[in-house]
Protein backbone atom coordinates (compact mmCIF):
# COMPACT_ATOMS: atom_id res chain seq x y z
CA UNK A 1 0.00 0.00 0.00
CA UNK A 2 2.73 2.31 -0.63
CA UNK A 3 1.26 5.44 -2.13
CA UNK A 4 3.74 7.68 -4.45
CA UNK A 5 4.42 11.38 -3.50
CA UNK A 6 4.98 14.07 -5.29
CA UNK A 7 9.05 14.99 -5.84
CA UNK A 8 10.31 17.47 -3.63
CA UNK A 9 10.34 21.13 -5.54
CA UNK A 10 13.23 23.20 -5.62
CA UNK A 11 13.15 25.26 -2.10
CA UNK A 12 16.93 26.29 -2.30
CA UNK A 13 15.83 30.12 -2.61
CA UNK A 14 14.16 29.83 -0.01
CA UNK A 15 14.07 33.08 3.15
CA UNK A 16 15.29 31.81 6.43
CA UNK A 17 12.73 30.34 8.49
CA UNK A 18 12.67 32.69 11.41
CA UNK A 19 13.22 36.67 11.55
CA UNK A 20 13.08 39.14 14.07
CA UNK A 21 8.95 39.96 13.18
CA UNK A 22 8.41 36.32 14.31
CA UNK A 23 9.06 37.50 17.83
CA UNK A 24 6.79 40.19 17.81
CA UNK A 25 4.11 40.46 20.43
CA UNK A 26 0.77 42.36 20.32
CA UNK A 27 1.38 44.01 23.87
CA UNK A 28 4.92 45.63 25.22
CA UNK A 29 6.36 43.54 27.76
CA UNK A 30 6.02 44.64 31.11
CA UNK A 31 8.91 46.92 32.13
CA UNK A 32 10.12 45.56 35.84
CA UNK A 33 13.58 45.30 35.70
CA UNK A 34 13.76 41.71 35.02
CA UNK A 35 14.90 41.83 31.47
CA UNK A 36 16.86 38.38 30.72
CA UNK A 37 18.60 38.75 27.57
CA UNK A 38 20.24 35.52 27.97
CA UNK A 39 16.94 34.21 27.88
CA UNK A 40 14.95 33.74 24.28
CA UNK A 41 11.26 34.89 23.37
CA UNK A 42 10.71 31.01 23.07
CA UNK A 43 11.57 29.94 26.52
CA UNK A 44 9.79 32.84 27.71
CA UNK A 45 6.55 31.91 25.99
CA UNK A 46 6.93 28.61 27.83
CA UNK A 47 7.60 29.51 31.17
CA UNK A 48 4.15 31.96 30.84
CA UNK A 49 2.17 29.13 29.61
CA UNK A 50 3.50 26.54 32.15
CA UNK A 51 2.89 28.98 35.12
CA UNK A 52 -0.68 30.15 34.02
CA UNK A 53 -4.07 28.74 35.68
CA UNK A 54 -5.42 27.40 32.38
CA UNK A 55 -2.15 24.61 32.10
CA UNK A 56 -2.84 23.68 35.15
CA UNK A 57 -6.52 23.06 34.60
CA UNK A 58 -5.50 20.43 32.21
CA UNK A 59 -5.46 17.96 35.18
CA UNK A 60 -9.02 18.20 35.42
CA UNK A 61 -9.79 17.56 32.35
CA UNK A 62 -10.37 13.28 31.24
CA UNK A 63 -8.09 12.32 27.82
CA UNK A 64 -10.15 8.53 27.93
CA UNK A 65 -10.83 7.52 31.56
CA UNK A 66 -12.24 10.01 34.62
CA UNK A 67 -10.18 11.20 37.11
CA UNK A 68 -10.34 9.64 40.50
CA UNK A 69 -10.54 5.71 38.48
CA UNK A 70 -6.90 5.44 39.45
CA UNK A 71 -3.78 7.92 39.65
CA UNK A 72 -2.20 5.81 37.01
CA UNK A 73 -4.35 7.32 33.80
CA UNK A 74 -3.67 10.37 32.05
CA UNK A 75 -5.18 13.90 32.03
CA UNK A 76 -4.97 16.44 29.40
CA UNK A 77 -1.94 17.69 31.52
CA UNK A 78 -0.14 14.79 31.35
CA UNK A 79 -0.73 14.09 27.28
CA UNK A 80 0.32 17.65 26.57
CA UNK A 81 3.36 16.61 28.52
CA UNK A 82 4.23 13.29 26.26
CA UNK A 83 3.00 15.16 23.17
CA UNK A 84 5.57 17.97 23.99
CA UNK A 85 8.48 15.57 24.43
CA UNK A 86 7.43 13.63 21.23
CA UNK A 87 6.85 17.12 19.42
CA UNK A 88 10.55 18.73 20.75
CA UNK A 89 12.72 15.35 20.11
CA UNK A 90 10.89 15.64 16.30
CA UNK A 91 11.89 18.81 15.71
CA UNK A 92 15.47 18.09 17.28
CA UNK A 93 15.51 14.92 14.64
CA UNK A 94 14.53 16.77 11.48
CA UNK A 95 16.95 19.12 12.07
CA UNK A 96 19.32 16.17 11.71
CA UNK A 97 18.29 14.21 9.60
CA UNK A 98 15.70 16.23 6.82
CA UNK A 99 17.33 17.46 3.60
CA UNK A 100 15.12 20.64 4.26
CA UNK A 101 16.49 21.40 7.49
CA UNK A 102 20.26 21.05 7.00
CA UNK A 103 20.70 25.07 6.01
CA UNK A 104 21.52 26.84 9.27
CA UNK A 105 18.95 29.34 8.44
CA UNK A 106 16.39 26.22 8.07
CA UNK A 107 17.27 24.69 11.53
CA UNK A 108 13.63 24.90 13.12
CA UNK A 109 13.85 25.74 16.66
CA UNK A 110 12.90 23.12 18.81
CA UNK A 111 11.11 25.37 22.02
CA UNK A 112 8.37 26.83 19.56
CA UNK A 113 7.15 22.85 18.59
CA UNK A 114 7.05 22.26 22.59
CA UNK A 115 5.18 25.37 23.46
CA UNK A 116 2.88 24.30 20.80
CA UNK A 117 2.26 21.14 21.98
CA UNK A 118 2.07 22.08 25.56
CA UNK A 119 -0.46 24.15 24.48
CA UNK A 120 -2.53 22.76 22.32
CA UNK A 121 -5.21 21.29 24.30
CA UNK A 122 -5.75 24.62 26.74
CA UNK A 123 -9.02 25.38 25.10
CA UNK A 124 -10.75 22.13 25.32
CA UNK A 125 -13.49 22.04 27.58
CA UNK A 126 -14.28 18.92 29.87
CA UNK A 127 -16.72 16.06 28.93
CA UNK A 128 -15.12 16.08 24.99
CA UNK A 129 -16.66 16.40 22.03
CA UNK A 130 -20.46 16.50 23.72
CA UNK A 131 -18.66 19.31 26.02
CA UNK A 132 -18.09 21.21 22.59
CA UNK A 133 -21.39 20.72 21.49
CA UNK A 134 -22.96 22.10 24.14
CA UNK A 135 -20.85 25.27 24.56
CA UNK A 136 -21.20 25.44 20.88
CA UNK A 137 -24.70 25.90 21.29
CA UNK A 138 -24.82 27.98 23.45
CA UNK A 139 -22.67 30.28 22.25
CA UNK A 140 -23.98 29.96 18.68
CA UNK A 141 -24.93 33.58 17.40
CA UNK A 142 -21.58 34.88 19.88
CA UNK A 143 -19.11 33.72 17.92
CA UNK A 144 -19.73 29.75 18.75
CA UNK A 145 -17.58 27.59 20.42
CA UNK A 146 -14.83 25.10 19.49
CA UNK A 147 -11.70 23.84 21.28
CA UNK A 148 -8.75 25.21 19.23
CA UNK A 149 -10.33 28.68 18.56
CA UNK A 150 -11.23 28.55 22.19
CA UNK A 151 -6.86 28.07 22.95
CA UNK A 152 -5.77 30.86 20.65
CA UNK A 153 -8.70 32.92 22.75
CA UNK A 154 -7.17 31.67 26.17
CA UNK A 155 -3.36 32.84 24.91
CA UNK A 156 -3.96 36.25 24.09
CA UNK A 157 -7.16 37.32 25.83
CA UNK A 158 -8.72 35.19 28.88
CA UNK A 159 -5.50 34.66 30.87
CA UNK A 160 -4.27 37.43 33.04
CA UNK A 161 -0.34 38.31 32.71
CA UNK A 162 -0.54 41.69 30.40
CA UNK A 163 -2.09 44.36 28.79
CA UNK A 164 -1.57 45.80 25.23
CA UNK A 165 -1.03 48.99 27.15
CA UNK A 166 -0.55 49.32 30.69
CA UNK A 167 -0.99 52.77 30.80
CA UNK A 168 -5.21 51.95 29.60
CA UNK A 169 -7.60 50.13 31.68
CA UNK A 170 -8.05 46.21 30.86
CA UNK A 171 -11.49 46.76 28.74
CA UNK A 172 -13.42 49.92 28.24
CA UNK A 173 -16.46 50.95 26.03
CA UNK A 174 -17.22 54.26 24.47
CA UNK A 175 -21.07 54.34 23.38
CA UNK A 176 -21.00 51.47 21.83
CA UNK A 177 -17.85 50.71 20.72
CA UNK A 178 -16.28 48.18 22.98
CA UNK A 179 -12.52 48.44 23.48
CA UNK A 180 -10.33 45.16 24.85
CA UNK A 181 -7.18 46.33 25.90
CA UNK A 182 -6.59 42.41 27.06
CA UNK A 183 -3.30 40.71 25.36
CA UNK A 184 -3.73 37.54 27.71
CA UNK A 185 0.15 35.89 28.13
CA UNK A 186 1.38 38.43 25.33
CA UNK A 187 2.59 35.27 23.51
CA UNK A 188 5.01 35.98 20.73
CA UNK A 189 3.17 35.60 16.92
CA UNK A 190 5.25 32.91 15.97
CA UNK A 191 4.24 30.63 18.84
CA UNK A 192 0.86 31.13 18.10
CA UNK A 193 1.14 30.52 14.82
CA UNK A 194 2.56 26.82 16.19
CA UNK A 195 -1.32 26.61 17.60
CA UNK A 196 -3.33 27.99 14.66
CA UNK A 197 -4.26 24.43 13.32
CA UNK A 198 -7.19 25.48 11.00
CA UNK A 199 -6.80 28.53 8.91
CA UNK A 200 -10.66 29.10 8.85
CA UNK A 201 -12.00 32.23 10.46
CA UNK A 202 -15.49 31.10 12.08
CA UNK A 203 -18.57 32.62 11.25
CA UNK A 204 -20.43 35.06 14.27
CA UNK A 205 -23.71 33.79 13.65
CA UNK A 206 -25.18 30.35 13.10
CA UNK A 207 -27.39 31.06 9.99
CA UNK A 208 -23.69 32.29 8.44
CA UNK A 209 -22.06 29.27 8.65
CA UNK A 210 -21.23 26.81 5.98
CA UNK A 211 -22.50 23.91 7.45
CA UNK A 212 -23.59 22.62 10.68
CA UNK A 213 -21.95 21.30 13.57
CA UNK A 214 -19.04 22.46 15.35
CA UNK A 215 -16.67 24.99 12.97
CA UNK A 216 -12.99 24.32 13.65
CA UNK A 217 -10.61 27.19 13.11
CA UNK A 218 -10.49 30.61 15.36
CA UNK A 219 -13.03 32.93 16.25
CA UNK A 220 -13.99 36.30 14.10
CA UNK A 221 -12.81 38.66 16.87
CA UNK A 222 -9.08 37.33 16.51
CA UNK A 223 -9.54 37.52 12.52
CA UNK A 224 -7.05 41.03 12.64
CA UNK A 225 -5.20 39.11 14.89
CA UNK A 226 -4.39 35.94 12.45
CA UNK A 227 -3.44 38.45 9.64
CA UNK A 228 -1.17 40.01 12.13
CA UNK A 229 0.33 36.52 12.66
CA UNK A 230 0.35 35.30 8.89
CA UNK A 231 2.30 38.66 8.16
CA UNK A 232 5.02 38.73 11.33
CA UNK A 233 5.82 34.55 10.08
CA UNK A 234 5.31 34.87 6.05
CA UNK A 235 7.02 38.52 5.59
CA UNK A 236 3.95 39.59 3.35
CA UNK A 237 0.35 38.83 2.44
CA UNK A 238 -0.41 35.46 1.36
CA UNK A 239 -3.51 34.12 0.02
CA UNK A 240 -3.08 30.28 0.86
CA UNK A 241 -3.06 27.88 2.94
CA UNK A 242 -1.92 29.04 6.69
CA UNK A 243 -0.21 25.86 8.63
CA UNK A 244 3.54 26.41 9.80
CA UNK A 245 5.99 23.56 9.93
CA UNK A 246 5.61 23.72 13.58
CA UNK A 247 2.08 23.44 13.84
CA UNK A 248 2.03 20.44 11.19
CA UNK A 249 4.87 18.56 13.63
CA UNK A 250 2.77 18.78 17.02
CA UNK A 251 -0.42 17.66 15.22
CA UNK A 252 1.62 14.21 14.37
CA UNK A 253 2.80 14.25 17.49
CA UNK A 254 -0.70 14.34 19.51
CA UNK A 255 -1.90 11.66 17.08
CA UNK A 256 1.00 9.36 17.99
CA UNK A 257 0.61 10.06 21.47
CA UNK A 258 -3.21 9.82 21.15
CA UNK A 259 -3.16 6.18 19.34
CA UNK A 260 -0.13 4.70 21.83
CA UNK A 261 -1.08 6.03 25.24
CA UNK A 262 -4.55 6.31 25.03
CA UNK A 263 -4.18 2.23 24.30
CA UNK A 264 -1.53 1.75 27.29
CA UNK A 265 -4.16 3.09 29.16
CA UNK A 266 -6.90 0.79 27.82
CA UNK A 267 -4.73 -2.48 28.71
CA UNK A 268 -3.60 -0.94 32.18
CA UNK A 269 -7.21 -0.40 33.04
CA UNK A 270 -7.81 -4.29 31.31
CA UNK A 271 -10.95 -3.34 28.82
CA UNK A 272 -8.38 -4.41 26.17
CA UNK A 273 -5.12 -6.32 25.09
CA UNK A 274 -3.14 -6.73 22.09
CA UNK A 275 -5.03 -9.59 21.35
CA UNK A 276 -8.86 -8.77 21.93
CA UNK A 277 -7.81 -5.58 19.22
CA UNK A 278 -8.58 -8.19 16.64
CA UNK A 279 -11.90 -9.77 17.61
CA UNK A 280 -14.07 -6.52 18.26
CA UNK A 281 -17.51 -6.41 16.90
CA UNK A 282 -17.76 -5.97 13.17
CA UNK A 283 -19.33 -2.85 13.48
CA UNK A 284 -16.44 -1.32 15.26
CA UNK A 285 -14.01 -2.21 12.14
CA UNK A 286 -16.54 -0.38 10.14
CA UNK A 287 -16.62 2.98 11.54
CA UNK A 288 -12.64 2.68 11.64
CA UNK A 289 -12.11 1.77 7.52
CA UNK A 290 -14.76 4.89 7.41
CA UNK A 291 -12.82 6.85 9.52
CA UNK A 292 -9.52 6.39 8.04
CA UNK A 293 -10.47 6.63 4.45
CA UNK A 294 -12.46 10.17 5.02
CA UNK A 295 -9.24 11.33 6.67
CA UNK A 296 -6.83 9.81 4.10
CA UNK A 297 -9.11 11.81 1.45
CA UNK A 298 -8.28 14.84 3.31
CA UNK A 299 -4.70 14.54 4.14
CA UNK A 300 -3.25 12.84 1.16
CA UNK A 301 -4.81 13.84 -1.91
CA UNK A 302 -1.50 13.17 -3.83
CA UNK A 303 -2.08 9.15 -3.07
CA UNK A 304 -4.59 7.02 -3.88
CA UNK A 305 -5.37 4.81 -1.15
CA UNK A 306 -8.57 2.72 0.01
CA UNK A 307 -8.46 1.14 3.39
CA UNK A 308 -10.61 -2.31 4.04
CA UNK A 309 -11.72 -4.09 6.64
CA UNK A 310 -9.17 -6.90 5.52
CA UNK A 311 -6.37 -4.09 5.77
CA UNK A 312 -7.10 -2.90 9.42
CA UNK A 313 -6.60 -6.64 10.49
CA UNK A 314 -3.21 -6.95 8.36
CA UNK A 315 -2.01 -3.62 9.82
CA UNK A 316 -2.76 -4.56 13.27
CA UNK A 317 -0.61 -8.22 13.04
CA UNK A 318 1.87 -6.22 11.93
CA UNK A 319 1.96 -4.15 15.21
CA UNK A 320 1.15 -7.18 17.52
CA UNK A 321 3.41 -9.34 15.19
CA UNK A 322 5.32 -10.63 18.29
CA UNK A 323 2.27 -12.63 19.53
CA UNK A 324 2.42 -14.93 17.03
CA UNK A 325 6.34 -15.55 16.40
CA UNK A 326 7.32 -18.98 16.87
CA UNK A 327 10.19 -19.67 19.19
CA UNK A 328 12.59 -22.94 19.08
CA UNK A 329 10.42 -24.81 21.91
CA UNK A 330 7.04 -24.00 20.09
CA UNK A 331 8.43 -24.72 16.57
CA UNK A 332 9.66 -28.18 17.88
CA UNK A 333 6.16 -29.11 19.67
CA UNK A 334 4.37 -28.35 16.64
CA UNK A 335 6.66 -30.83 14.42
CA UNK A 336 5.54 -33.65 16.75
CA UNK A 337 3.88 -36.07 14.36
CA UNK A 338 2.12 -37.89 17.70
CA UNK A 339 0.25 -35.00 18.43
CA UNK A 340 -3.12 -34.12 16.91
CA UNK A 341 -3.68 -30.84 15.40
CA UNK A 342 -6.23 -30.08 17.43
CA UNK A 343 -3.83 -30.12 20.56
CA UNK A 344 -1.50 -28.00 18.70
CA UNK A 345 -4.36 -25.44 17.75
CA UNK A 346 -5.36 -25.59 21.82
CA UNK A 347 -1.57 -25.13 22.79
CA UNK A 348 -0.96 -21.96 20.49
CA UNK A 349 -4.38 -20.28 21.51
CA UNK A 350 -3.16 -20.53 24.71
CA UNK A 351 0.07 -19.33 24.67
CA UNK A 352 -1.01 -16.33 22.37
CA UNK A 353 -3.46 -15.63 25.08
CA UNK A 354 -1.12 -15.07 27.68
CA UNK A 355 1.41 -13.80 25.63
CA UNK A 356 -1.50 -10.97 25.43
CA UNK A 357 -2.41 -10.77 28.71
CA UNK A 358 0.96 -10.46 30.25
CA UNK A 359 1.50 -7.75 27.71
CA UNK A 360 -1.06 -5.28 28.51
CA UNK A 361 -0.57 -6.18 32.70
CA UNK A 362 3.16 -6.18 33.22
CA UNK A 363 4.11 -2.73 33.40
CA UNK A 364 7.48 -3.65 31.95
CA UNK A 365 6.34 -4.92 28.74
CA UNK A 366 3.47 -2.74 28.58
CA UNK A 367 6.10 -0.07 28.91
CA UNK A 368 8.42 -1.62 26.32
CA UNK A 369 5.50 -2.06 23.73
CA UNK A 370 3.99 1.79 23.55
CA UNK A 371 8.27 2.79 23.45
CA UNK A 372 8.45 0.47 20.43
CA UNK A 373 5.37 2.05 18.74
CA UNK A 374 6.35 5.41 19.40
CA UNK A 375 9.93 4.74 17.91
CA UNK A 376 8.30 3.08 15.07
CA UNK A 377 5.33 6.11 14.10
CA UNK A 378 8.58 8.89 14.60
CA UNK A 379 10.19 6.53 12.30
CA UNK A 380 7.66 6.70 9.64
CA UNK A 381 7.69 10.58 8.99
CA UNK A 382 8.16 12.98 5.43
CA UNK A 383 8.25 16.80 4.72
CA UNK A 384 6.11 18.20 2.16
CA UNK A 385 7.97 21.21 0.97
CA UNK A 386 6.66 24.31 0.40
CA UNK A 387 7.59 25.95 -2.74
CA UNK A 388 8.06 29.37 -1.07
CA UNK A 389 7.78 29.26 2.24
CA UNK A 390 9.83 27.05 4.28
CA UNK A 391 7.66 28.25 7.16
CA UNK A 392 5.00 26.12 5.69
CA UNK A 393 7.03 23.02 4.68
CA UNK A 394 5.01 20.36 6.43
CA UNK A 395 5.42 16.83 8.33
CA UNK A 396 3.53 14.77 7.79
CA UNK A 397 3.69 11.11 8.55
CA UNK A 398 4.37 8.34 5.61
CA UNK A 399 0.75 6.71 4.38
CA UNK A 400 1.46 3.36 5.69
CA UNK A 401 2.21 4.56 9.24
CA UNK A 402 -0.84 7.16 8.93
CA UNK A 403 -2.65 4.42 8.53
CA UNK A 404 -1.19 2.27 11.65
CA UNK A 405 -2.11 5.81 13.80
CA UNK A 406 -5.35 5.59 12.58
CA UNK A 407 -6.02 2.09 13.36
CA UNK A 408 -5.11 1.95 17.09
CA UNK A 409 -6.43 5.75 17.71
CA UNK A 410 -9.63 4.90 15.55
CA UNK A 411 -10.20 1.39 17.78
CA UNK A 412 -9.05 3.06 21.43
CA UNK A 413 -12.07 5.55 20.30
CA UNK A 414 -14.95 3.74 18.99
CA UNK A 415 -14.79 0.60 21.65
CA UNK A 416 -13.91 2.79 24.36
CA UNK A 417 -14.53 6.09 24.71
CA UNK A 418 -17.87 5.78 22.24
CA UNK A 419 -18.90 2.76 24.37
CA UNK A 420 -22.17 3.63 26.55
CA UNK A 421 -20.51 4.20 30.07
CA UNK A 422 -18.37 6.34 28.70
CA UNK A 423 -20.72 8.37 26.61
CA UNK A 424 -22.85 8.32 30.10
CA UNK A 425 -20.24 10.86 31.21
CA UNK A 426 -19.33 12.45 28.82
CA UNK A 427 -23.13 13.59 28.03
CA UNK A 428 -22.97 15.08 31.43
CA UNK A 429 -21.30 18.12 29.22
CA UNK A 430 -24.78 18.61 28.01
CA UNK A 431 -26.66 19.04 31.16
Amino acid sequence: MRGQTSKPKNTNNLVPLYSVADGSREGHLKKDGSAEPFRSGWRRDIARLIHCPAFRRLQGKTQVFPEGDSDFFRNRLTHSLEVAQIAKSFAIRLNSTSEYFQPEDQKIIPEIVEFAALAHDLGHPPFGHNGEDALDGEMADYGGFEGNAQTLHILTRLEKKELLDFSEPRVKSTGNVFSDNRAGLNITHRGLAAVLKYDNCIARRKGERSNAGVQKGYYYEQKELVSKIKKSVLGSVYGGEFKTIECSIMDISDDIAYSTYDMEDCFKAGILDPLSIFSLDGAIYKKVVGTINKRIKKYYQDIKVVVDETKVQSVLFGLFSELFAIDEQESAFLAKARISRESKKQQSVLAVDRLSKRLARDGYDRTALTSQLVQRFMDGVEIIPHEKFSQLHRARLKIDTFVEVECLKNITYEYVIMSPSMQTIEHRGKD
